[in-house]
């Protein structure tokens, strides 16, 4: 596990393969991150306790705003700009995904049926 210590409180990471990472985040009241957006990974956050303000920017600026509490969660696709903020001190999950881009496969033949 390796935890970072951030201005608006910290972040472990606790899981970690090549297409996913889980983190626990501690959020202290008024806490808020960079906006920000990622290439190729979704962001999913489960809220644990307290409450948490996703904000995703969309096209022509408009922003969309969800407010999340215990057991709620929102996912940002890749490629959005977003941030969240602490309204409360904040406990949550958050996982990023790799999404894998369609179509995966590269054929050198063509498949068929032996007679």
């Amino acid at each position: 596990m390796s935890m970072q210590g951030k201005i608006w409180g910290e972040t472990t990471e606790f899981f970690k393969t090549d297409f996913i990472s889980a983190h626990y985040l501690k959020i202290k009241a008024g806490g808020y991150c960079s906006e920000h957006r990622h290439n190729k990974k979704s962001n999913l956050f489960f809220v644990l306790s307290g409450s948490l303000e996703i904000q995703i920017w969309r096209e022509k600026n408009q922003i969309d705003t969800t407010i999340l509490g215990p057991g709620q969660m929102s996912e940002v696709p890749p490629e959005v700009y977003h941030k969240f903020a602490a309204h409360e001190d904040c406990e949550c999950i958050e996982i990023y995904q790799v999404k894998l881009q369609d179509p995966d496969i590269e054929r050198r033949d063509k498949g068929g049926l032996k007679k």
